[in-house]
């Protein structure tokens, strides 16, 4: 509680003569200690820095004092209306009334005698103040600007008036973090705080008065702690994902595209170089979730280049130059890739601004990435292309290999003729998906359910049923869950024991009571070094604490994340394509990818697959959105030319056209981005697997829907 309070200079004096005259026989009768506070040896005054004036001690001299003062007999002689409190930390030098700086020698600290209002409360608190910020005063020197709002200034007024010449003290935490000296009446609320301060100090003291009051106690509601050995298993499965993905999109852009791919190839290392670089300006940690963003935008950054690639070798095919193909190529592209890329980047933002831990580290990743393969697929290729065809068609530039240059491109399949099909599949596995998530439901995470979470690693492999029933009783019949986490010997527990205290005692009890329990059950020793664990014992590896609390937060703003990315899309499609039935479409495929990926969750679960819902799982949903509506958009786009152009013509056949001039890029597009997380799936380890496996099932659900729901739904709705 940030407070202000009086502090009055005679008050030592005026204390110690009362408690000498009118409550002697109290001091006759009472302790040693309390014998100590009148006597004229006593270390309350024997201590005393007098040559400061005041209050003034010796740093290592406080535990005396304090032994003194707080003694129940002491505190009982002490008026209700009178504290003493300590300043915040050992002083330098000391600035009396009239601005005089007086430098100290060694580490004295000062005790203040506060006069408070009844009840012990300050005559104001932090609630009051409006605005505070580090200032300069009339010398230059550091202070501090406040202002108040009007009831404060008012207060602030009648208190500054009273004590002209007197202190008033600014208290967090029972620490006096200054107690300036009153120049003057103070009328409008608008204080300046002078004094000794260092900018770093007064900007500390702003930040403090500026904070207000603070009625509720801080307590540590979510925490993770990671073993150095898991963090490096994370690390290099985290490395192994990024090279494999990338080596894998490198190669087939060069066996696709021909020098095209190389090109496309410079610029992806750009683009890497690029995020890291802005992610060192920034700081910031690179997370797990955050490797996994790096690892998702290698895949998606060569959608922009494939775009264009496609583009230039539909013109060329068209009968157009090199030249003009590669000029109608990018023009052509700039509204797909900036509508795709858009439509992301507004997931990106979405997830950043709802999302928590570790899914804000993979919004900053995916925003970063889109933003950078956006500016090195249009700009940096285009620079290498224009200059590598300046000679025209006599240039050694190609896009494609004699086997890739109609790849796809004499394709005419009737897809809105299956439409129908594609509904009735849908709608079964859709079906089935609740029909198990009845029967199953779904493996909640601690981040929704809440509870405590540890990875214990062992030396041999473990039974986790078996170790699951024997823990029951340590948790007190309990909620526990036990499952394997990567390998064998690798357990993940997770219970919901003492769920409802977040208290530092209650990780201590239920991190024993695993311990204990664990003991009992496997005749191991626990060791807390996991780098020593052998046959004979077992480690903690990491842990992990949402409260019950903080996990609905976590729900809450997962549904909101999703609804306002719906949202938002909508709107977005609406704007650009200027027809509802686009939207109405885009966003019908998206609630029915978001369906199908926790369907298969749901079924898997049913068979034994069990993969955690959790906030990395939200960020993998919103992800598939961002995805799927990246592919929707490039249909719909050609479509909307196509029905430009052939204005008047039958709707079904025109869209059958667009889906088969943009089924090559589609094709392409999510093989490449489902290799690349089919790598992260693979070598991503157990941390990850959830992620990945819902953005492998939504690569392949989004392009379907794309044709197959999306692009249906708009002709059923533009037809009526």
């Amino acid at each position: 509680d940030s407070e202000s309070a009086q502090l009055e200079e005679s008050a030592l004096e005026e204390l110690f003569s009362e408690t000498s005259e009118e409550n002697g026989d109290d001091i006759t009768n009472s302790d040693s200690l309390t014998q100590d506070l009148s006597s004229t040896t006593s270390p309350l005054l024997g201590n005393l820095r007098s040559d400061f004036g005041g209050l003034f001690y010796n740093l290592d001299d406080t535990l005396q004092i304090n032994t003194i003062i707080n003694n129940e007999n002491v505190r009982k002689l002490i008026p209700s209306n009178i504290k003493f409190l300590w300043s915040v930390k050992p002083l330098s030098s000391i600035t009396d009334a009239n601005g005089v700086v007086t430098n100290i020698e060694g580490e004295v600290i000062e005790l203040f005698i506060i006069r408070t209002s009844r009840g012990g409360k300050a005559p104001l608190t932090g609630e009051v103040i409006t605005d505070a910020r580090q200032d300069l005063d009339q010398s230059a020197r550091p202070s501090i600007s406040m202002q108040m709002n009007s009831n404060g200034a008012k207060n602030w007024r009648r208190l500054t008036s009273q004590n002209i010449g007197r202190r008033v003290a600014i208290v967090l935490d029972n620490f006096v973090y200054s107690a300036p000296f009153v120049q003057n009446e103070i009328p409008n609320g608008n204080s300046q705080i002078t004094g000794n301060f260092t900018i770093e100090e007064a900007q500390d003291l702003a930040n403090i008065l500026k904070a207000g009051a603070l009625p509720a106690p801080t307590t540590i509601v979510e925490d993770v702690v990671i073993g150095p050995t898991l963090g490096k298993v994370a690390q290099s499965q985290g490395i192994r994902s990024i090279v494999s993905g990338l080596m894998i999109v490198l190669l087939f852009m060069i066996f696709y595209y021909s020098g095209g791919g190389i090109v496309a190839n410079f610029a992806l290392f750009f683009n890497i170089f690029f995020i890291l670089g802005i992610l060192a300006q920034l700081s910031a940690s690179l997370t797990l979730p955050g490797i996994a963003g790096i690892v998702l935008t290698i895949g998606m950054s060569i959608d922009a280049n494939v775009l264009i690639f496609e583009r230039i070798k539909e013109e060329i095919r068209n009968g157009a130059n090199l030249k003009q193909a590669i000029s109608n190529g990018y023009n052509k592209a700039y509204t797909s890739i900036i509508d795709a890329n858009f439509t992301t980047f507004l997931v990106g933002l979405i997830l950043y601004n709802l999302g928590q831990g570790p899914v804000k580290g993979f919004a900053v990743t995916l925003i970063i990435g889109i933003i950078c393969s956006f500016f090195s697929a249009v700009f940096i290729t285009r620079v290498i292309v224009e200059w590598f065809s300046r000679k025209g068609d006599k240039s050694s530039l190609r896009f494609s290999f004699p086997f890739s240059q109609n790849f796809l491109s004499s394709l005419n399949l009737n897809f809105l003729g299956r439409r129908r099909i594609a509904y009735v599949f849908s709608s079964t596995f859709i079906g089935l998906g609740i029909v198990s998530f009845i029967i199953s439901g779904l493996t909640l995470g601690v981040d929704f359910k809440g509870g405590r979470s540890y990875v214990v690693t062992f030396n041999n492999s473990q039974d986790p049923t078996s170790i699951e029933t024997g823990l029951q009783e340590s948790f007190d019949n309990q909620g526990v869950e036990v499952k394997t986490f990567g390998s064998e010997n690798v357990l993940k527990i997770t219970t919901s024991y003492l769920i409802d205290d977040d208290s530092d005692d209650a990780d201590v009890i239920v991190r024993e009571s695993l311990i204990g329990g664990l003991t009992s059950l496997t005749n191991l020793k626990f060791n807390e070094d996991e780098t020593m664990i052998d046959d004979n014992s077992f480690t903690i590896s990491s842990s992990s604490k949402v409260g019950a609390t903080i996990a609905d937060d976590i729900q809450n703003s997962s549904l909101y994340s999703g609804i306002l990315a719906l949202i938002a899309i909508f709107i977005y499609i609406l704007i650009r394509f200027r027809k509802w039935q686009f939207s109405t479409g885009a966003v019908v495929a998206l609630f029915h990818d978001t369906l199908f990926v926790l369907s298969a969750f749901s079924i898997a679960n049913l068979f034994g697959i069990s993969y955690e819902v959790d906030q990395v799982f939200i960020a993998a949903l919103l992800t598939i959105i961002g995805y799927s509506i990246n592919d929707t958009v490039v249909v719909f786009d050609r479509v909307r030319e196509n029905l430009g152009i052939k204005a008047g013509s039958e709707v079904i056949p025109v869209v059958n056209e667009s889906i088969n001039k943009t089924i090559s890029r589609t094709l392409i597009t999510s093989v490449t981005t489902f290799v690349v997380v089919l790598v992260l799936f693979l070598f991503g380890g157990p941390s990850l697997s959830g992620f990945s496996f819902a953005l492998l099932i939504g690569i392949i659900i989004g392009t379907y829907s794309s044709i197959f729901v999306a692009t249906p739904v708009f002709v059923d709705l533009i037809k009526r």
